[in-house]
């Protein structure tokens, strides 16, 4: 049987894993830093990855529509960021407006996909065109 390369055991453990986001730290058995690094940009280049951030990757597919990469996951971008900051262990919860939204008080359907964070939270979470709003409380 053939040796797999590292990019290929990065791909493995990708799909046989049921989360839609990873991070660099998650490869770091496999092989160095760098070394993973250069596995995972020639997984975003090849459209299996989407980078969303800092060392944040997210499982992708290629559109029927555009032929071009998008999110694997069904919830899309909110869903991704959301589990991203789980996998980042940032306690966070849903904004007021989605709150509000989803006990039927109003009937504006929030665009933006916004958190609420108790501590510091630093990093950016985006894809293209889309970012996470994060609102820091106490």
């Amino acid at each position: 049987m053939p040796k797999l390369s590292l990019k290929q055991l990065v791909e493995q453990q990708i799909s046989r894993n049921k989360q839609d986001v990873f991070l660099r730290a998650d490869f770091e058995q496999l092989a160095g830093y760098d070394q993973v690094g250069r596995a995972l940009r020639e997984l975003v280049a090849e459209g299996k990855l989407l980078k969303i951030g800092y060392g944040l990757y997210a499982k992708a597919r290629i559109s029927s529509i555009t032929g071009k990469p998008m999110l694997a996951s069904n919830g899309g971008f909110k869903a991704v960021s959301e589990q991203a900051l789980e996998r980042l262990g940032v306690a966070w919860q849903p904004s007021d407006e989605l709150v509000r939204y989803n006990k039927g008080e109003t009937t504006q359907v929030p665009v933006n996909a916004t958190v609420i964070v108790k501590k510091r939270f630093n990093r950016k979470i985006s894809l293209r065109n889309m970012q996470l709003q994060v609102e820091q409380r106490s």
